[in-house]
């Protein structure tokens, strides 16, 4: 069976950014930990899927994709300060939480959320990037197909799962509408 679109796909990849001699390993997906998803339903970069699309089991790959085909450009203006009261809850400043290196769930204006990583904690503000920590990076994969084929239940359910962020109160608490069940 060929990889197309709504196949359940199992591959293994090692994901390396960097050129030549400094590249550096990233990710690895192996056969004990595979990389899993239904192909075409959007959860993959696309360019990712074009790679793959119509490889078959025990089909091996070796592919780039510049950074305008994954996660952007780097983008200096997604650096920002943010004062540190913003962090507060109750009063208090929690610098367990709120340190350098940790990525933290954020809202924008508009209410998306969004992750963003502390560059560093000062006085009275908090630096972050919310760039994507591989924004600028051309990926470079290499790997194999493990596995193509038509998805059970199982993996059915768990795509609609992801694509409705999971069961919460805005379904009503499962069989509220939202196709959990």
């Amino acid at each position: 069976m060929r990889i197309s679109k709504n196949k359940s796909v199992s591959v293994t990849y090692d994901l390396n950014v960097g050129e030549g001699a400094e590249r550096e390993l990233m990710e690895r997906a192996t056969t004990e930990r595979p990389l899993k998803f239904i192909f075409g339903t959007g959860g993959m970069l696309p360019a990712f899927e074009e790679h793959l699309k119509e490889l078959e089991q025990g089909g091996k790959f070796s592919f780039s994709v510049a950074p305008e085909d994954a996660y952007g450009e780097y983008r200096e203006d997604f650096v920002v300060e943010i004062p540190k009261k913003v962090f507060e809850v109750d009063g208090k400043f929690d610098s367990e939480y709120v340190k350098e290196g940790a990525t933290l769930p954020m809202l924008d204006s508009d209410g998306a959320r969004m992750m963003g990583s502390v560059l560093y904690v000062k006085d009275n503000l908090v630096m972050m990037d919310f760039n994507h920590p591989l924004a600028g990076e051309t990926l470079h994969f290499e790997g194999e197909v493990l596995d193509v084929h038509e998805p059970d239940e199982e993996e059915l359910y768990a795509l609609n799962q992801a694509s409705h962020g999971g069961c919460d109160d805005d379904c009503g608490g499962c069989g509220g509408g939202c196709g959990c069940h």
